[in-house]
């Protein structure tokens, strides 16, 4: 199970809207077949090992890190292609929470004298399954929230400098973090100052993520790298309903796609933004600030896992904070997250938390 468990993160970042599943079909202590799901998001990873396979899955054991879907879709149910393999014994990592599985496709194994078997690695499963899950339940993406600092905490001098804060192993380890996630999200702030891309580069022919701005007002430049490229990688725009019908028009003809979103105050709603961005098929988003977007789903409890990379330079209180104004009033009202990994990347700290529960 652990094998199908690497082999379903290969799909990470390009398999939305379905879950990244992997699979590995046994037969008499060998390995006849694996798959995992292919980019967007089909073919699925156990029609993928079952081609593989070919007739020695017949009598073998399949271990699948989610359990086989059981309705018709663009392709047809994998219990099904199961079944019609005659496989002996099924192992699953995780019951599918969909409406349209949620423990159909166990049955229908079941029905057809298959021995199934549930819950093995399931924690592990659960965890990188996690967006496709979230997508399902509460119809929003995982947020990743990655954060590069200094020492004390800011990621801009007073003069708006950021350039670079953190060496380049940590650059290129973000690259390959972005590669994992269906899009990379920033505030309209980022985006005027920075002037990103957002692509993943250093890593050769690889997917590339969707590119998120959240503007409420949509006054981003027009001549930037976003714009250039909008029609060569996906630009999706988060604004709000009343934004200058003008930049509305003059983005989709760039060719960026627009996604209107509630406002809350000066700013749009955070929870809405995720909703829009699940809506349009988004698994997996990792969020690159800046500190106001970064403040304000830490304050909705939106974001579930954090990545800070800690670079050993001290800027000091004039700095631009890597999280903006949370109003707090009272430190148990503070955000807690749970750590899960320290590890040096060049002369930096990269340290990765989760949602505490």
């Amino acid at each position: 199970m652990r094998l199908a468990l690497s082999l379903g993160r290969r799909g990470q970042g390009n398999a939305a809207p379905n879950p990244a599943v992997g699979c590995v079909i046994v037969k008499d202590g060998r390995i006849v077949g694996r798959g995992w799901t292919q980019p967007g998001g089909r073919p699925h990873a156990e029609t993928e090992a079952l081609a593989q396979a070919g007739v020695a899955a017949q009598g073998a054991t399949v271990y699948v890190t989610l359990e086989p879907c059981s309705h018709h879709g663009n392709t047809p149910p994998c219990a099904d292609a199961l079944i019609a393999a005659k496989v002996m014994r099924v192992v699953i990592a995780l019951r599918d929470s969909d409406p349209r599985v949620d423990g159909a496709g166990i049955a229908r194994l079941q029905k057809a004298g298959i021995a199934v078997e549930t819950g093995i690695c399931a924690d592990e499963a659960q965890n990188d399954l996690s967006g496709f899950l979230l997508k399902v339940e509460q119809g929003r993406p995982l947020v990743t929230l990655k954060l590069a600092s200094s020492f004390d905490g800011r990621i801009a001098t007073g003069t708006g400098e950021s350039q670079w804060i953190t060496g380049p192993e940590a650059r290129r380890f973000v690259h390959a973090m972005r590669a994992r996630h269906d899009a990379v999200m920033v505030g309209g702030g980022t985006a005027r100052q920075d002037d990103p891309s957002l692509t993943v580069r250093g890593m050769g022919a690889t997917h590339q993520p969707a590119r998120v701005v959240v503007s409420r007002r949509l006054d981003l430049p027009l001549l930037g790298n976003l714009a250039r490229t909008a029609k060569d990688f996906p630009v999706l725009l988060c604004h709000s309903r009343d934004a200058d019908p003008m930049m509305q028009n003059t983005w989709r003809d760039i060719g960026a796609q627009l996604l209107p979103c509630a406002a809350r105050g000066s700013q749009l709603d955070p929870q809405d933004v995720l909703q829009q961005l699940g809506a349009h098929g988004l698994t997996r988003v990792f969020c690159e600030g800046g500190s106001a977007l970064a403040a304000a789903l830490i304050e909705a409890d939106l974001v579930d896992r954090l990545v800070g990379f800690t670079a050993g330079v001290a800027i000091g209180a004039e700095g631009l904070p890597n999280i903006g104004a949370l109003g707090l009033g009272k430190l148990s009202d503070a955000a807690r997250f749970d750590l899960q990994r320290v590890r040096q990347i060049g002369p930096d700290i990269c340290h990765e938390w989760s949602r505490a529960l």
